[in-house]
């Protein structure tokens, strides 16, 4: 048994340090090294190193003199100054460049990785029984169902179905400037986060460069935050959660989504617990089964879809671009310029990333992502500023669902069509366009909506591709029906690269 444990910075919860399994001894020491170089090689938003550092630091005051906390340049010169060429343990990270790093330590004896609900040769099992080749999440959402008896009624599914999306995609009320959910938990700072804060201060004095503001910390930093957070969503907000949760308000980015997102992938809260609290909340009565239905399949589902896709399809799987798209980011999309753009739903949703470093799924994909999509930007970049720019992003996070599902660059390994949109779904499922310079309905002219525009022109550019997809035929036979494509390919084009 060695006598050190290192743990990395997304690696917080007590189940990493639990015993069992080969993991660490009680009596074991921990390490934790803060190497600025992670922050010098991508430019962060601000609030996301905050909340990182800002867990770190309370993770290592939890664990006083067990904890060796050391603040170095990169993590070999940390480990040197810790431990020197001690044998350590340390359960198998989450990226592939920290996984390249510890099979190069000659100290270091890798553990199973935590944090996830299944291993990784369980997938590839589960793999290799559909073929391997395309692999269907819902397939595999109704397989970890039953693994786990989790939500089930016997042999079945709870509420009789599997997917209760029928019940989870409604609009928004009309009228409503909210939803009129319960106040989603919220963080005191504490002499912690002032340390944090000054800290960054002076790394951008010395030149390190981020991105967005930080304002007060809206998310966890310790477990007991994050056991707060997830006893605030399951006994107050998850019962509203379903209905609603593809929609969009302004003045409400938050509405009933749980906030947990970065509090499970810093590993302060388990997987299983969450799962867990949500289906005890509908056996006791106190959330609906499709409100649950939607948090689980969050969680059981996609989060953990994502986690052993991101391993199984490989390091090939970053340099896919089905599409071939290679168009560069715009500097006010890098910027997080939303004052200069004119566009109400993306300047909406690109200050909300500003401001706080997260939006939900929705303004993710269907906006974000959707618009990246249209214009043709190269998947690579889109997938760096979704890891960059949101307080939840990590390379196991963001490459498959940026790379696979927002962009499709994989030409359809995780998801069966493109998701892109015009402003008629926008329009639909948000208050968004109400006051907006441009027309959900329009094509061209000046009011031409963005989206509008974008959607015609990328089925026209991908139209081969898409008149062969079942589920993206309909689209090109739009196409086909419009009088005015050209004039609406004329409207695209001279928008440029420009804010909308």
């Amino acid at each position: 048994m060695t006598d050190w444990h290192w743990l990395f910075g997304d690696q917080l919860g007590p189940h990493f340090l639990a015993p069992g399994d080969g993991g660490p001894a009680r009596d074991t020491g921990v390490v934790m090294i803060e190497a600025r170089s992670v922050f010098r090689r991508r430019r962060f938003h601000r609030a996301k190193a905050h909340l990182v550092l800002s867990a770190m630091r309370h993770r290592a005051a939890e664990l006083g003199d067990r904890v060796r906390y050391v603040r170095a340049e990169t993590y070999r010169e940390g480990l040197r100054k810790a431990i020197g060429d001690a044998p350590m343990t340390v359960h198998h990270p989450t990226s592939r460049a920290a996984l390249r790093l510890v099979d190069s330590l000659d100290q270091a004896r890798m553990l199973p990785a935590r944090g996830f609900l299944l291993p990784q040769e369980a997938f590839r099992a589960w793999a290799g029984e559909h073929g391997g080749g395309r692999l269907r999440q819902e397939d595999f959402y109704h397989w970890v169902r039953r693994q786990f008896d989790l939500l089930m009624d016997g042999d079945s599914p709870a509420g009789g179905r599997w997917n209760h999306d029928h019940a989870n995609r409604e609009p928004p009320p009309k009228g409503a400037g909210t939803l009129g959910a319960p106040k989603p938990y919220r963080p005191r700072e504490d002499p912690i986060d002032d340390e944090v804060r000054a800290d960054l201060d002076q790394w951008e004095d010395e030149g390190i460069r981020f991105v967005g503001r930080d304002g007060p910390r809206r998310f966890p930093a310790s477990r007991r935050e994050a056991l707060s957070a997830l006893r605030r969503f399951t006994e107050h907000r998850l019962a509203g959660f379903g209905p609603h949760e593809d929609a969009m308000l302004a003045g409400d980015p938050v509405m009933s989504h749980s906030l947990l997102s970065s509090s499970l992938n810093l590993g302060l809260l388990d997987p299983a617990e969450c799962v867990t609290a949500a289906e005890d909340a509908w056996r006791s009565g106190r959330a609906p089964v499709h409100s649950v239905e939607g948090f689980v399949r969050q969680i059981a589902g996609w989060r953990e879809y994502v986690w052993q896709s991101y391993w199984y399809f490989g390091e090939d799987y970053r340099r896919h671009n089905a599409l071939r798209h290679h168009a560069p980011l715009p500097e006010w999309f890098v910027e997080l310029d939303a004052d200069a753009v004119s566009a109400r739903c993306l300047a909406t949703a690109l200050a909300q990333v500003r401001d706080t470093g997260w939006t939900h799924h929705i303004p993710r994909l269907m906006l974000l992502g959707s618009f990246a999509l249209q214009r043709g930007w190269d998947p690579r970049e889109v997938t760096d500023w979704f890891h960059r720019s949101f307080v939840d992003g990590y390379d196991w996070v963001m490459l498959p669902n940026v790379t696979g599902m927002s962009q499709y660059a994989d030409g359809g390994l995780m998801t069966t069509k493109p998701y892109t949109s015009g402003g008629a779904y926008i329009h639909r499922m948000s208050d968004l366009c109400d006051g907006c310079v441009y027309r959900p309905g329009d094509r061209t002219g000046e009011r031409a909506c963005p989206f509008t525009t974008g959607y015609w022109s990328f089925v026209h550019r991908h139209r081969a591709l898409l008149a062969g997809n079942m589920r993206t035929s309909r689209a090109v036979q739009g196409l086909d029906r419009l009088g005015d494509l050209e004039e609406v390919l004329r409207t695209e084009r001279g928008r440029g690269e420009g804010p909308p």
